[in-house]
């Protein structure tokens, strides 16, 4: 395995995971063209992003290779399962009538309350989603040139913003039942007694896979991560591809 690049630490944790400020000075990047940033990254197989989910969980370093590619494929498969029940329950409809029928609150803000951080869309309990337009209405232009469009289609981004956010509610609602709360990783034990915790990775990949399933893209929703990134900054999407191919290939 080849030694991981050591200025691999993105602004950006993910478009839908909570983003951090800056504290640091950002190297420069390979400058990269979105298309071909994109293309290679449409090629690296549905589950192969475990290392990029995993990295951005605490307990990573707790979960073996072996252990995590399971974990993404449960995960993963936990997503697809839901996507398709919601689908066979109320039918193939809008991810919009769908945050109705979950009784969601959906609004759609430029930037988010707070202007430190950069955030795409957010779960808040119990019943609030809000997907912010800011990073979607600078990408616009690029998702409508033909080149991006053979690799992405004709993507509706907020609706996968919006869907992938669903799936926390969902969690939510099911909390006792659903894979993503119920599997837990040992932290540590003490005679009897055991401590064990969820693992924020799993919430998020199935939330992936949930907006995957039910959108009916071709593609793995965390390509938009570049994508929304590349709005706001060439260079930070141009990290954040070099690092997503980094795990891809290193796992």
């Amino acid at each position: 395995m080849s030694e991981q690049p050591m200025d691999l630490k993105p602004l950006f944790d993910g478009i839908f995971g909570k983003q951090r400020t800056v504290l640091y000075e950002r190297p420069n990047f390979e400058k990269r063209e979105l298309v071909d940033m994109l293309k290679e990254l449409a090629n690296i197989p549905l589950l192969y992003w475990d290392r990029y989910a995993f990295s951005r969980d605490p307990l990573d370093g707790k979960v073996s290779d072996e252990q995590r590619k399971i974990y993404m494929e449960k995960a993963w498969n936990c997503g697809i399962e839901w996507a398709d029940r919601s689908k066979n329950e109320y039918g193939d409809i809008s991810a919009e009538k769908l945050a109705k029928i979950f009784g969601i609150e959906v609004e759609y803000p430029v930037l988010p309350e707070s202007t430190d951080r950069v955030l795409f869309a957010e779960f808040r309990e119990p019943n609030h989603i809000r997907i912010y337009m800011d990073a979607i209405n600078k990408v616009e232009e690029f998702i409508k040139e033909d080149s991006i469009k053979d690799i992405l289609g004709d993507v509706n981004i907020s609706d996968v913003l919006l869907l992938h956010e669903l799936f926390h509610s969902i969690e939510e609602k099911y909390k006792n039942e659903i894979y993503t709360k119920t599997e837990k990783i040992r932290l540590w034990s003490l005679g009897f007694f055991h401590y064990r915790s969820c693992m924020v990775a799993l919430s998020e990949i199935a939330a992936m896979a949930f907006a995957f399933g039910y959108s009916g893209i071709k593609f793995s929703p965390y390509l938009l991560d570049v994508l929304l990134v590349y709005g706001y900054s060439e260079n930070e999407a141009s990290g954040l591809y070099e690092e997503m191919m980094w795990y891809s290939v290193n796992r």
